[in-house]
């Protein structure tokens, strides 16, 4: 048996599972009922992310043989940095799907007990056919265990033993997203560190522009976004040994994981880069959302290269709180992400005569309107977990043209993007101790879309991220968009 004392609660650990003894208060009636920004992480591991014997036929799951901590452990840390949500997202290997539904699950309903002010969601790292991880999140409901039992027992790559490489196929994903349609309610599913084995910029590896845009044809409505910053972002800072003279020497360590081609600003190359890939799938005017998350297995204090759940990177929600609002904002985009809590709420919204919508929505306008934009951003009141206070140094304001479904789906870039407008503090005013600033878009006489992203550094572009960077020191937001339409 092993035992935690943290933050005033204590976490006892046995061979089978643990239990939390939390002085925490109930939910107030008032946080349920009120929509605001709610942070959170889709994308974090437990000790059921398991490791696994291969000299037995079939392999023996190995508890915490890959992440390592209780599922209770990874709630009341994503508590204590200021998470509202968070979903569970083990993977797997051959039969994983018992040891979701027989050990994951049951662990994840002690969890809710414990920590109730996290709305916890079940899900699981899909092992997806033909492309690389992404995240499923089933909603909550009394058939949530079985429904994530028959999507993974049926269609997770890596499930069945003898391994069968007829699983591994894109016609199998496309299989797998048409049979989570018919579930209800109907899961999410968001593609996990889509460049990580990016070669150069737009030399894509196991996960494809091609197959994100069949994905979301086959099922705009579960297949709704990658992740824009993937987790593993503390690597240069782990504390894992060395044998080297320098102790603790993590200056070629790589964000994210991605070792053959960079982050850039933290952030997945298909999001980051200006006309890039996402800015292509918002050309065709996809409902494709970016989120960030830790993807946490091992915290780099103890040898990982990971942060807690929201300690550095958090995506927001504006909903209620409650499983059900949640998801449904989350399925309708209302989102923005950002990394070492550069700010902690953005305002986005657009506005013609007396019509107007904010992050995820469309706003419909005549022909030659002129569309008034209004950007807000709130910074933290006290210091993130590095103990520093950021400063935003400036906003971009990026507009897109949507011009329609693109012939070649392997389409990774489109020339219709641009930054209208940078803002910096001479341009912004405060507002209630947050800060507000103003653009007019003249004349729109065709669809676009319109998104926003800032940042502390006075980088124009998010560069390269170079190996060992510190991840506190470059730090970015960005919105989701919102779309106009001309009628």
């Amino acid at each position: 048996m092993k035992t935690f004392q943290v933050l005033g609660s204590v976490i006892v650990i046995t061979s089978t599972t643990a239990f939390l003894i939390t002085n925490s208060d109930a939910i107030s009636g008032s946080q349920l009922t009120e929509e605001r920004w709610l942070a959170g992480d889709h994308h974090v591991h437990s000790r059921y992310s398991v490791g696994w014997n291969e000299e037995t036929n079939p392999p023996t799951p190995e508890l915490a043989g890959d992440a390592i901590y209780p599922i209770p452990m990874n709630a009341l840390m994503a508590r204590n940095y200021g998470l509202d949500w968070m979903v569970n997202t083990d993977h797997g290997g051959p039969n994983h799907s018992r040891v979701n539904r027989d050990y994951a699950y049951p662990e994840l309903l002690q969890a809710r007990n414990a920590v109730p002010e996290v709305m916890l969601f079940y899900g699981m790292e899909f092992d997806t056919p033909a492309a690389d991880h992404s995240s499923i999140i089933v909603p909550y409901s009394e058939n949530e265990a079985d429904h994530l039992f028959s999507i993974e027992s049926t269609f997770a790559k890596r499930e069945p033993w003898p391994a069968d490489d007829s699983w591994d196929t894109e016609q199998r994903m496309l299989d797998a997203l048409r049979a989570m349609a018919q579930l209800s309610p109907a899961p999410l599913l968001i593609a996990h560190h889509p460049s990580r084995s990016a070669t150069d910029l737009a030399v894509y590896g196991t996960t494809t522009p091609a197959e994100l845009r069949a994905w979301n044809t086959v099922a705009p409505n579960i297949a709704v976004g990658m992740e824009g910053s993937p987790g593993h972002q503390a690597a240069g800072l782990s504390l894992r040994p060395f044998t080297t003279a320098t102790e603790n020497d993590n200056s070629d360590a790589e964000r994210g994981g991605y070792g053959r081609f960079p982050t850039m600003g933290g952030f997945d190359q298909m999001t980051a880069q200006l006309g890039g890939f996402w800015d292509s799938m918002l050309a065709e005017g996809r409902h494709w959302w970016i989120t960030a998350n830790s993807d946490s297995h091992v915290h780099w204090r103890e040898g990982g290269s990971d942060f807690w759940p929201g300690e550095y990177s958090k995506t927001y929600i504006k909903a209620q709180k409650d499983h059900h609002s949640i998801l449904e904002s989350f399925r309708q985009g209302r989102i923005f992400v950002t990394t070492g809590d550069l700010i902690s709420e953005l305002g986005f919204t657009a506005s013609a005569t007396d019509n107007s919508t904010d992050i995820g929505g469309t706003l419909s306008v005549s022909n030659n309107s002129s569309v008034s934009i209004d950007i807000s951003f709130c910074q933290p009141a006290s210091p993130n977990a590095n103990g520093d206070s950021p400063t935003v140094e400036r906003v971009d304001l990026i507009v897109g043209d949507v011009t329609g479904v693109f012939g070649d789906p392997t389409t990774s870039s489109t020339v219709g993007t641009r930054v209208v407008e940078r803002f910096d503090a001479d341009d912004w005013r405060e507002e209630n101790g947050c800060f507000a600033m103003s653009y007019t878009l003249p004349s729109v006489s065709s669809p676009v879309y319109l998104r926003v992203r800032g940042t502390n550094t006075s980088e124009l572009e998010p560069e390269l991220d170079p190996r060992g960077e510190n991840p506190w020191q470059d730090l970015w937001f960005y919105s989701n968009p919102i779309f106009v339409e001309v009628n």
